[in-house]
């Protein structure tokens, strides 16, 4: 019986092998699989017995079955019996060759079965085989295949059976006609020779050591021929392919002496083959294994192939490898095998024939060839020792290629051969220069689009000659003595100047090295060594390519510590500064980044460190050189302006040490003649050598400058400085520039005591000379910027140098009225439409500099000064903030610089005259700008006038109490632009407040550091200026009103009030808004006296909210309006009530004003009520559309109370008023949601909001519900109920209550949050609300109810002493004609479980009776009173008394069974909790209840996989509250662990364990579980359709032997085979998983 029941199940698993899905197959294989584990014998035999019985089975079933065969034969092999292996051997054998046409996937699954079986019975293997390889007949294509993997799986078992398949195989491959029989032959010969050698390679564990390669040999030669000579000459690539993969293998194994024989013809033929075919790795492969041969056998017929190899081989390394093909790396190896073993054995002809290919005209011969050179020479290190000089020769040409591949190439030829010793030999040197020419390669900007996928940067190339260099001076020790001392020639050609990081770096290693070595060993041998550079050349080039630390990847740090290791070679004395001082130096470097080194700091420390180097040698000879050698160095830094400037400076440096006048003038004299004018760099680097050199040498300085200027050089004539007679007109100027900015450095540098008397007689006289040139005795302006430039830079350090002087208190410049009309005219000449040039801002600089000089400057030349450069700056065009780039940022940098200056020469002018008078003039050239239309100019003039108040205010000394008399019109000026409409203006303007209230209290008598209160108050508003919110402007101009208020003494208010007004003709409308409201804050702090003129005031402002529509000017009409309606009040509302709806927003602004105060707030609100009332919500009219119904209409007069409510209760100020009127707002506006649910606008209302929305801004929405909801809204807020708006808002409860269908849901949230959150406020709302109760209004009883069901859920309603009059208001509603009353009275009964559990005993028997009323609706056609009954009677439960509920325990039981399987998800997840908690109170009933669990068990654990979570949550929640009841104490922990509402659940793992423990508890009910589940086999929900029969499954996995008997196997495999139909592949797979689970129970 047992046999057939798990045929059966097998069969049933083969039956449905013709599933299509891929899964469902997948399963089907691991059930066979699982079944075969269990009884492996049995199973191999049923699916032979299937095979064999449904011999039509399509070969794609067969195939499953066939793999799963393999998996149990390869898993169980050494438990089965010999009888069953050759009953698997036969079926195998006929399935691979049942089919004489191939059939790879079916055939390849029985050969890999018989491959299974053949690594333990090999020999029964082969008997059954060999019985389909006959001698003289054709074998199937299949057992060829399989005597081949047999032959590579068990190589010592197949070996010994190889020599007699070879002998019958061989006279069958004249026989094989197609190609795919020759490819197996093929593939058969090859791996039948990998395994032969493979045996003979491990002969010591060989079962049979006398195994010789002559036993094949002859065999494999006859094979050969065949292979060779016909079929290798095949028309078909793939025959080719496999011919010569076999070939390569089976060349080992050929006799010697008909190798060497085959050998011409063998190589020409394999070499043929690559014109044949574009992927060559299986050519080259089997090449190298037969040359590999040849060489093993010391053939002598290789000689005459080499040519033709080398020919063939060598173009196919000169073919890039392309990565993402990996065949074409790995032929590249192949290949580059080849010629090893090529090498190895004719190393003068490959040498001979690969080195002329260095001089080919094509870049990838020339590369490719380069490739094979470094691998020979790695790989036939020992041939080519004695070729190294031919080598090294040959390699000439490529050092000169210009090519990037090639210079790649050359330089991984250059690595191996320093590993080798090549470059000890002559020509070393030039392969090492080549080297580093590679690392000073300069840096390509990266291309858009490469044109080649193997195109090469010089970055690239850069980059590996880099590492090469670096690896060589830091591995190869036998490199040593060859790179040092030579790579010091490398650091002072200018052009390797890219090179010079990585010749430091390894210079200083070698170096290192050569110390190890010996005291002595690493100073340099000038003796032995004539090219090298001199330590002065060294010196220099070291400490000029350090000043940009950071460039050619951080060169300075690795150039300081080369200087520092080279102590001992530039001086002897040198050493104990140098060990000091360099590492502080390269410390400062590594700290810092290129963006924050400052440097100018960092080139004042190298010239500090030149100093001190220059005292420790303390040798005038030595210094001589030094800046000999500077000066000789110049020239070559003309593409290095930066390096260039430096020197310059280091030569300054070191002239200044000597003490020879004559080297002085002749090196400056030199300096003179040879310099670059036309550079900027050049310039600025010249005159700062002349200003450092004039530290200690100011004669000979000044002497060589006094002489160029007596020189004829500007009329072009010949003489000591004819070298610029052909020099333009241009270049004269830029040498005047030039000599200019040498007498500004010279006074900047040099010591003052000697400078001052100089100044006029002797700099001055020549920089004018230079400057102002003239033509027939008439000046000329110059147009050369350079010239201007460097005439005011020269002025500002003469000026500068005169202020720091040891006398300059007591110097008299005569010249400063010149030189200041001079700059003027400077920047008049300027344009002034646009900033191009920096004139502007360096003249007034210079400007500055020269104001504070004596003597004073007159009026009209100050006056001229002042009004100038205000012009030439404020005016100028804002700078185009779309600009980008590198241009716009050094045009902001200059704008910013610009300002400045016009500040700084501003507070110079200003110091001289530090009155109120002195003020009020500077604001008199400053006032139209200040209030200029154009904004740019505003913001510049505001913020100089803050910084110019501020400065004022910082040099103020009151010594007497004087009246600060133009402090109101000061204040008028700046306090509306606190409103302008720039943010920085705004900021600068509270400033200039700021500063001027100050400047006013040191006038009173304040001392300076005297702290105000309520000024420093205005600080505070600087922050909230940055963003334009007109209410924090506002709040500005009122605090800055208020402050001036209090401050501003009465003479200076009608002058301050004046001066506002005036203001309002602003051309800023925000600072004319501005100025409103200050005079507005003005006038309420002193209105009494004005009182008569307040209608006035209304009226002009109520024409400014028409005119204008701003925050600021509704803000200043709000205490007007408040005034009329305290004295109007009933007249105010009835005009504005009266006002068309919808309000405009300036009717809406005086609804809020009326909020201002809470007493008149309040009587307002209380007429608003009064007046709602007295209308009814809506009218019923017939509709047009709706034929003979009826739709509602709003009526007007409550929709603009609605309306004026919201506006007034929106204003924060409402609040005391709206807190006081709380109940009967709240009531009143629920009520209001309620009966406006569905109610339309009047038609004329409903086509003026469309137009309304349609031409521009929307005014708020009239809809009537919509209208009252936002006023609901509002009306909590302002009540200080703002957190129960905000938890119905986040919850979306406003929009419930909108929607007529979804409203009492929106009623429920709102009551919940009054009832958490405003509890105090509920009993006057609920005594309010009681009466609606009654409304013949359906739509406000369903509020109502609403509410009052919600708030019972809430423990407030019992502390209240509200419980009893509500619970009976709900009891009342159960007989309401509306189903929707009646539901929400359930649940308002069910709520008080929640709400006051304490109470639910007293009431029990009471509520319980309404519950069960509630299931027995009759009137209830989609379940919701029972569904709401079920529910709450869930929550009811724990609080009743044990005897009221054991009564009725059965009865709900049995009545909500049914509602687990409805369609409805909600009825599914409510009777789940319900029998949740019925389970959890069952515990008197015993068997009687448990009975009802095991009926509803297999329903909860099915329901885990339903569709939706929350039926999924109440299954989790009834399991755990039926564990304890099941007597199971594993199913009771499993319960309450895996069903925790956090925790996500594995179900089939979970199922596994749950039948585990079933089985064990209650094995007898196995049948009843099994059938219960088979119900759900027609479910109409996926997962649970696939969770049965998984359930099925792990019930039968788990069953004890003794109740195997239960199933009644019969129907349960039939019901399974119908549902192995199911169209859902997932259900499919539990089958069939199932169906491999069922042999426990057979």
């Amino acid at each position: 019986m047992m046999e057939s029941r798990l045929k059966r199940l097998a069969t049933t698993l083969m039956d449905a092998t013709t599933d299509k899905d891929p899964l469902v197959q997948e399963q089907i294989y691991n059930a066979l699989c699982y079944l075969g584990e269990s009884e492996p014998e049995e199973i191999l035999h049923a699916c032979d017995e299937y095979l064999r019985q449904h011999d039509k089975l399509a070969y794609p079933h067969r195939v499953i079955i066939l793999k799963a065969m393999e998996t149990v034969v390869r898993n169980n092999i050494s438990l089965l019996d010999k009888s069953t292996v050759k009953v698997v051997i036969f079926l195998a054998s006929n399935e691979m060759t049942k089919s004489k046409e191939v059939i790879r996937d079916w055939q390849q699954a029985a050969s890999s079965v018989l491959v299974a079986v053949g690594q333990c019975f090999i020999n029964k293997v082969m008997e059954e085989v060999l019985t389909k390889f006959q001698p003289g007949i054709l074998p199937h294509y299949f057992v060829l295949q399989t005597f081949a993997n047999l032959s590579v799986s068990n190589v010592f078992g197949m070996v010994p059976f190889l020599n007699s398949i070879l002998g019958t195989m061989l006279p069958m491959l004249g026989m094989a006609k197609q190609d795919h029989m020759k490819a197996v032959f093929c593939y058969a010969l090859q791996h039948f020779s990998e395994s032969i050698q493979e045996y003979l390679a491990n002969l010591d564990q060989a079962p049979d050591p006398t195994v010789r390669k002559d036993t094949f040999s002859n065999e494999l030669f006859s094979a050969y021929e065949v292979l060779f000579s016909s079929w290798l000459q095949h028309r078909e690539p793939k025959l080719r392919l496999a011919v010569v993969e076999a070939l390569g293998p089976m060349s080992h194994l050929l006799p010697a002496e008909k190798l060497e024989e085959q050998l011409p013809r063998l190589i020409p033929g394999i070499l043929s083959l690559y014109k044949k075919h574009t992927e060559a790795f299986y050519i080259s492969k089997s090449l190298c294994q037969i040359l590999e041969a040849s060489v093993d056998i010391g053939s002598r017929s290789l000689d005459a192939q080499l040519d033709a190899l080398l020919a063939t081989l060598h173009p196919q390394i000169c073919v890039p490898a392309d990565p993402a093909v990996p065949l074409t790396v790995k032929n590249h190896t192949e290949v580059l095998r080849c010629f090893t073993v090529l090498a190895c054995s004719f190393p003068d002809r490959v040498l001979a024939f690969l080195l002329p290919k260095l001089e080919s005209s094509s870049e990838r011969t020339r590369v490719g060839t380069l490739l094979i050179m470094r691998q020979i020479i790695n790989s036939a290190s020992s041939q080519m020792e004695i070729k190294k000089p031919f080598i090294m020769s040959s390699m000439r040409l490529p050092l000169q290629d210009s090519s990037n591949k090639v210079k790649r190439a050359v330089v991984q030829v250059i690595s191996a051969m320093a590993h080798h010793g090549y470059l000890e030999q002559p020509g070393g040197e030039a392969m090492m220069e080549f080297l580093v020419r590679q690392c000073a390669l300069p840096s390509q900007p990266p291309k858009k689009q490469p044109l080649d996928l193997d195109d090469l940067t010089s970055d690239s190339v850069q980059s590996i000659s880099v590492n090469t260099l670096f690896l060589l001076s830091t591995t190869v020790d036998r490199m040593n003595n060859v790179l040092w001392p030579y790579l010091l020639e490398f650091l002072t050609p200018i052009q390797f100047t890219n090179a010079l990081t990585p010749l430091c770096k390894s210079l200083m290693c070698l170096a290192m090295k050569k110390q190890e070595e010996g005291d002595n060993s690493s100073l340099i041998r000038y003796d032995l060594n004539a090219n090298l550079p001199s330590p002065y050349a060294l010196t220099t080039r070291l400490l000029v390519v350090s000043s940009q630390p950071y460039a050619g990847d951080s060169r300075g740090a690795a150039a300081l510590r080369l200087l520092g290791v080279l102590h001992a070679s530039v001086h002897p004395a040198l050493q104990p500064l140098w060990a000091k001082k360099v590492p502080l130096l390269v410390e400062h470097i590594e700290e810092n980044t290129e963006k924050s080194l400052s440097q100018k700091e960092w080139e004042e420390k190298l010239l500090l460190f030149l100093q001190e180097t220059l005292v420790a040698v303390a040798d005038g000879a030595w210094s001589c050189h030094f800046v000999t050698e500077m000066c000789r160095q110049l020239a070559s830094y003309n593409g290095f302006p930066l390096e260039k400037n430096f020197l310059y400076k280091c030569i300054g440096t070191t002239l200044g040490a000597c003490t020879s006048k004559d080297l002085v003038q002749k090196q400056l004299q030199e300096l003179l003649e040879t310099a670059r004018y036309h550079e900027e760099a050049e310039r600025e680097g010249l005159a700062s050598c002349f200003g450092i050199c004039a530290i200690n040498h100011l004669e000979e300085t000044l002497a060589k400058l006094e002489e160029f200027v007596r020189s004829d050089v500007f009329k072009k004539s010949v003489g000591l400085f004819s070298i610029f007679k052909d020099r333009s007109d241009s270049e004269v100027e830029k040498i005047k520039s030039s000599l200019i900015l040498c007498y500004g450095y010279v006074a900047a540098y040099a010591p003052k005591e000697l400078l001052l008397p100089r100044i006029e007689a002797d700099i001055l006289k020549n920089i004018f000379q230079y400057f102002n040139t003239k033509v027939l005795g008439i000046k000329v302006e110059t147009k050369d910027l350079t010239l201007k430039l460097c005439l005011i830079r020269s002025i500002c350090m003469i000026s500068q140098a005169i202020c720091s002087g040891l006398k300059g208190g007591d110097f008299v410049f005569s010249r400063k009225a010149e030189l200041v009309a001079q700059m003027v005219e400077l920047i008049k000449a300027e344009p002034p439409e646009a900033l191009r040039t920096p004139v502007r801002q360096r003249a007034m600089v210079a400007c500055t500099y020269l104001v504070v000089l004596e003597p004073h400057l007159s009026d009209p030349h100050r006056t001229e000064l002042l009004d100038t450069c205000l012009a030439a700056v404020l005016a100028l065009p804002p700078l185009d903030r779309e600009e980008n780039g590198e241009d716009a940022l050094n045009k902001e940098v200059l704008y910013g610089d610009t300002i400045d200056a016009l500040k700084d020469l501003l507070k110079s002018l200003l110091q001289r005259s530090l009155t109120p008078h002195g003020l009020q003039d500077m604001f008199a050239h400053l006032g139209p700008w200040i209030k200029s239309s154009k904004e740019h100019e505003r913001q510049r003039a505001v913020e100089v006038s803050a910084a110019l108040l501020d400065f004022y205010l910082s040099k103020l000394n009151v010594s007497t109490v004087i009246p600060f008399y133009n402090l109101g019109v000061l204040i008028a000026l700046f306090s509306p632009r606190c409103s302008d409409s720039l943010a920085s203006v705004r900021q600068h303007a509270v400033d200039c407040v700021h500063s001027l209230l100050y400047i006013q209290l040191c006038y009173e008598g304040f001392a300076r550091d005297h702290r105000d209160e309520m000024v420093e108050g205005l600080k505070a508003l600087k922050k909230g200026l940055e963003e334009p919110d007109f209410t924090v402007l506002f709040h500005t101009c009122t605090s800055i009103a208020m402050v001036v208020g209090k401050r501003v003494p009465p003479d200076q208010l009608m002058s301050l009030l004046l001066a506002l007004f005036e203001g309002l003709a602003d051309p800023d409308k925000n600072c004319s808004r501005a100025a409103t409201v200050i005079i507005n804050c003005l006038l309420k702090e002193r209105g009494a006296a004005l009182q008569e003129k307040v209608p006035d005031i209304m009226s002009i402002i109520h024409s400014k909210l028409e005119e204008v529509d701003e925050e600021h000017i509704r803000k200043a009409a709000q205490q007007t309006v408040y005034i009329l309606a305290a004295q109007h009040k009933s007249l105010v509302v009835s005009s504005l009530l009266g006002t068309s709806l919808p309000f405009d927003s300036h009717t809406c602004t005086m609804w809020r004003s009326l909020a201002t105060e809470p007493t008149l707030t309040r009587q307002i609100l209380e007429q608003l009520l009064e007046r709602m009332s007295r209308d009814v919500p809506y009218k019923e009219s017939k509709s047009f559309l709706l034929g003979s119904g009826t739709e509602r209409v709003a009526t007007l007069l409550p929709l603009a109370v609605i309306s004026a409510l919201y506006e007034i209760m929106s204003a924060p100020e409402a609040g005391p008023a709206v807190l006081d009127l709380y109940p009967a707002l709240f009531v009143t506006l629920l009520l209001r949601v309620s009966s406006t649910l569905g109610v339309q606008l009047p038609k004329n209302l409903q086509s003026k909001e469309r137009r309304g929305s349609s031409q521009g801004p929307a005014l708020r929405s009239l809809h009537p519900c919509s209208c009252a909801v936002e006023t609901l809204q509002v009306m909590l807020a302002r009540g200080g109920s703002e957190e129960v708006a905000r938890a119905v808002g986040s919850a979306g409860g406003w929009d419930l209550l909108a929607a007529p269908e979804r409203h009492h849901d929106g009623v429920a949230l709102l009551a919940g949050a009054m009832a958490r959150l405003a509890g105090p406020r509920l009993p006057l709302v609920v005594k309010n609300l009681l009466p609606s109760l009654s409304s013949i209004l359906e739509s406000q009883r369903v509020t109502t109810t609403a509410f009052f069901a919600e708030l019972l859920n809430s423990n407030v309603v019992n502390d209240l002493m509200l419980l009893e009059t509500m619970m009976d208001s709900m009891t009342g509603r159960q007989k309401d004609s509306c189903t929707l009353v009646r539901m929400l009275a359930l649940r308002g009964l069910g709520n008080i479980a929640s709400g006051a559990p304490e109470k639910v005993r007293k009431h029990g028997a009471k509520l319980l009776a309404s519950m069960v009323n509630g299931m027995d609706d009759k009137d209830d056609p989609h379940n919701l009173v029972a569904l709401e009954a079920m529910s709450s009677l869930s929550k009811l439960l724990d609080h009743l008394e044990q005897r009221d509920i054991q009564s009725m325990l059965l009865h709900v039981a049995i009545r909500i069974r049914p509602f687990f399987d409805s369609e409805q998800p909600d009825l599914r997840r409510s009777s789940i909790l319900l029998f949740g908690n019925l389970s959890k109170l069952s515990e008197g009933q015993g068997e009687v209840f448990l009975e009802q669990i095991l009926n509803g068990l297999v329903t909860l654990l099915l329901h885990l996989q339903d569709p939706r979570p929350d039926v999924v949550r109440a299954c989790k929640f009834a399991l755990r509250m039926c564990g304890p009841s099941m007597g199971c104490e594993g199913l009771r922990e499993m319960f309450r662990n895996h069903l925790r509402e956090d925790r996500g659940l594995h179900y089939g793992e979970f199922i596994n364990h749950v039948c585990k423990h079933l089985m064990q508890s209650y094995p007898e009910m196995l049948n009843r579980l099994i059938s219960t589940n088979l119900f759900y086999f027609k479910s109409s929900w996926v997962d649970i359709r696939a969770a049965a029969p998984m359930f099925i499954g792990f019930l039968v996995l788990h069953v004890d032997e003794d109740h195997c008997q239960q199933v009644d196997l019969d129907p349960l495999i039939s019901a399974l085979n119908l549902l192995l139909k199911d169209p859902v592949p997932a259900v499919r797979v539990k089958v069939a998983e199932t169906l491999g689970r069922l042999v426990r129970v057979l």
